[in-house]
């Protein structure tokens, strides 16, 4: 159960049932962390800001963003992302056996050299302490321009802050990812 509990939307202000109502329209869900975080108004909107510039087309593949957001979240062991990830993963097309092959990223022919090089990073950064190297980012430099080696961190930060805020507010759920969880965590 949640530390604390996620706000009834209809409780809020109209400016941030709109950014709720937005959140709902791309996630199909409304998410409890996000009512949650409708406590501190300008906190919700700038982290919204953050999602959208992180999330906007860019030079880097949106499949590879999923990917990385679903990687850090895993390596934190944050549930709640690790559901989000999951099921947004699979709502935009990546394949299930995919998703499940995760932790075998560097092995397996699902995944390209240049995604076996982010997926690493990715997991080093979720560590603490970090435990990314200068080698790994060299490497990345041979598969990604700068922009885009930006572009892999700041995805790979914003779940650093999802992972701790929904792990500390053991955030409940919502029933559309956990339902996509499941198809995970039963195959282990």
């Amino acid at each position: 159960m949640s530390r604390l509990s996620a706000l009834p939307i209809d409780a809020l202000p109209d400016d941030l049932k709109a950014i709720m109502m937005a959140g709902e329209d791309i996630m199909g869900f409304t998410p409890n962390d996000g009512l949650i975080m409708a406590r501190s108004p300008e906190m919700l909107k700038a982290f919204l800001g953050l999602v959208q510039s992180i999330y906007q087309p860019s030079a880097l593949d949106n499949d590879l963003k999923k990917l990385l957001g679903l990687m850090t979240s895993s390596a934190s062991g944050c549930q709640y992302c690790q559901a989000h990830t999951q099921y947004g993963a699979l709502k935009h097309g990546i394949t299930e056996q995919k998703i499940a092959a995760i932790w075998e990223y560097q092995t397996s022919d699902l995944f390209s050299p240049a995604e076996r090089e982010a997926l690493d990073v990715a997991r080093n950064a979720a560590l603490v302490p970090n435990a990314v190297t200068d080698a790994q980012i060299e490497r990345l430099k041979s598969h990604f321009s700068e922009v885009q080696i930006v572009e892999i961190v700041g995805v790979i930060s914003l779940f650093g802050f999802l992972n701790r805020w929904n792990a500390t507010f053991k955030t409940d759920i919502e029933a559309a990812p956990a339902m996509a969880s499941k198809k995970f965590t039963s195959a282990t």
